[in-house]
């Protein structure tokens, strides 16, 4: 019995079916084309089974042949994930710095040494070339100290003497503009002694070539300038007046005065130069600030003995005023190395604090030593050494 509501597609024989009942396929046209529409798959297969059933009953000898469906190949497996390569452990920070420092065989170090000494001679000719026309002038900055320390002897005429004939010009023309070159040069020197060691040295520490070679030179510079106007003056007038009064007239050779300047001038400049040194010493790693306070007993004796050897007099005076200026620059050396230490541990140093109590104890020393000296009688004048009794 059928329901009112069935279709007429399973009730009717399929020659009697209307023609859009036996297409497996419910067609759906759009613009002139046939499309499947995938909601109606279950209507297709219930025709199919319908016009088999309906086939087997109008002919019950034959059998039903059901098509299998064709097997589908089976989806490759998934290949494996590409294996990826373990990430590079992190750089190394000493790694990186010797990345920069360059690796030289020993025949390559005495070429670059070879090379750089061949620059700083050719700096410090250029300089005495053009030193060598200002030679008369030069000199009479040199004889200012002998000038005044005679004039204050009251020895007149307050002139130095020549005794071999030679000797001017040697001094003029060939002496004078040698030791002004190396005080013009020493820039360009002192750049060479760092571009051979810098091979050596790792890349942030390369960094440091132009604080050296302006703290270099300064300091060079201002070693010859205490030399001139302090020690040389002081130590000259000291000399030449332990005779007064004995019976002896003083009388300056000019090959010897020379000489005892040139010692004078050449040596304190390299004694200031012990920060430097210092410094140095500490970036490549050879001495450490607690290496240096730990020692400093040793480096003061030492500073003694030297300034000694350079002072032109014997006495304590003049002994105290070269070694205080070498004591103080060794431990302005030793700061400077600490400061180093402090950049390389990647620590702050408090320098607020530092210049304000550095700035008040300055104050203190100045205004007790005046008031020291105004007591003692000493006053201002307006010529050197400015301050005088």
């Amino acid at each position: 019995m059928a329901f009112p509501d069935e279709p007429l597609g399973d009730q009717l024989p399929p020659s009697e079916l209307p023609p859009e009942h036996n297409a497996t396929e419910p067609p759906h046209s759009v613009g002139g084309e046939v499309i499947f529409d995938p909601s109606h798959a279950h209507i297709a297969e219930t025709q199919s089974y319908s016009d088999d059933w309906s086939s087997s009953y109008s002919n019950p000898g034959t059998a039903v042949t059901v098509t299998p469906p064709e097997p589908v190949a089976p989806a490759p497996p998934p290949s494996p994930p590409r294996r990826q390569p373990p990430p590079p452990p992190p750089p190394d920070e000493e790694d990186e710095e010797e990345e920069g420092m360059a690796r030289m065989s020993f025949l390559e170090h005495l070429e670059e040494l070879r090379s750089r000494l061949l620059k700083a001679i050719g700096g410090i000719v250029v300089a005495g070339v053009v030193c060598l026309f200002l030679g008369p002038q030069l000199w009479d900055i040199i004889r200012a100290p002998a000038t005044t320390a005679l004039k204050n002897l009251h020895v007149v005429p307050p002139e130095l003497a020549q005794i071999d004939p030679m000797d001017v010009f040697q001094i003029i023309w060939m002496k004078i503009p040698l030791l002004v070159a190396l005080f013009v040069a020493s820039p360009w020197v002192l750049y060479q002694v760092w571009a051979f060691i810098a091979p050596g040295l790792y890349k942030k520490e390369k960094r440091w070539a132009a604080p050296f070679v302006i703290s270099s030179s300064l300091l060079f510079i201002m070693g010859g300038l205490f030399a001139y106007f302090v020690a040389f003056r002081y130590g000259l007038e000291f000399l030449l007046g332990l005779g007064i009064g004995h019976g002896i007239r003083p009388v300056i050779d000019v090959n010897l005065y020379y000489s005892l300047f040139v010692d004078v001038m050449l040596g304190v400049g390299i004694v200031f130069e012990i920060p430097v040194m210092l410094f140095l010493l500490t970036l490549i790693r050879v001495v450490n600030p607690s290496f240096l306070v730990r020692h400093s007993r040793y480096a003061i004796l030492a500073i003694v003995v030297l300034a000694a050897v350079i002072t032109p007099t014997g006495d304590v005076f003049n002994l105290t005023l070269f070694a205080t200026p070498m004591i103080i620059l060794f431990y302005v050396g030793i700061f400077a190395s600490w400061l180093l230490i402090l950049k390389r541990e990647k620590r702050a140093f408090p320098w607020k604090t530092f210049l304000t109590w550095t700035l008040i104890a300055l104050l203190g020393i100045s205004v007790i030593a005046v008031g020291v000296l105004w007591y003692q009688g000493y006053h201002f004048v307006p010529r050197w050494p400015i301050f005088v009794r």
